[in-house]
């Protein structure tokens, strides 16, 4: 199971949300070139980066910031917010991501993702309230079944599912452990969990999930981070079997 720190970014700086409100935003960094080097020199094998500003709009405007971070670690960058077009994805290789992360556009035009899985790596973000997949930046419901949409892009060629739990991200409330074993259990893709981690028990409350044989694939941790809840050593230690 990985551990992969976030950089969410808006206007070049680290931020997180509240419940993916973008009026309830607390800023971190002004230097994500920086927070990821930090992240990277404690352990972290890989880095997870969100252009808040693109998936609300489409424009790639962090874009540049990416590639700095992509540029300045020597581990690998999963990023994604506002992929809606083959050529947003390969813009995102070509600044140096490892993998993308297709989000809304993977939810209204499913065909992308098998067209840029042909390409490059791929994961599908899956944003819900529930069982109630939003779309465009979280800003929209309505866009289907959580655990349909899991299993529907198990034959897609991508390497996992990104599912966040919206009422939970940023909250420090706890990870949505039922909800991420009927994900686990609908999907031979593997899982990465995201959204409410706050503590150590939390990461292990989720290394326990299991389903067929599986375990989730790994934890997305943001605000527990920056806030000194615990450290990328410490988590990386409790991921350890």
């Amino acid at each position: 199971m990985q551990l992969y720190p976030a950089i969410d970014l808006r206007g070049g700086r680290c931020v997180r949300l509240y419940q993916g409100r973008y009026d309830a935003e607390t800023a971190y960094s002004d230097d994500p070139v920086g927070q990821a080097r930090q992240f990277a020199d404690a352990g972290a094998s890989w880095l997870h980066i969100v252009d808040l500003d693109a998936a609300r709009t489409g424009e790639a405007v962090n874009l540049p910031v990416i590639a700095a971070v992509a540029a300045a670690v020597d581990v690998p960058v999963q990023a994604g917010g506002g992929v809606r077009s083959r050529e947003a994805a390969a813009a995102l290789a070509e600044a140096g991501v490892a993998r993308v992360v297709i989000g809304t556009a993977a939810v209204e035009n499913p065909e992308l993702v098998a067209d840029v899985a042909a390409r490059q790596p791929v994961a599908v973000g899956l944003d819900a309230r529930g069982r109630d997949v939003s779309t465009h930046g979280w800003e929209r419901a309505g866009g289907g079944d959580l655990l349909e949409m899991a299993a529907g892009f198990e034959s897609s060629g991508a390497e996992a599912v990104v599912v966040t739990e919206i009422s939970r991200d940023g909250t420090l409330g706890g990870p949505d452990t039922e909800g991420l074993a009927a994900v686990l259990a609908a999907t031979g893709l593997a899982v990465i969990a995201s959204g409410g981690v706050a503590t150590l028990d939390d990461i292990n409350a989720l290394t326990a999930i299991a389903s067929g044989g599986r375990r989730l694939g790994g934890v997305i941790v943001g605000r527990a981070l920056y806030e000194g809840r615990f450290t990328v050593e410490q988590a990386l230690e409790t991921l350890r079997p």
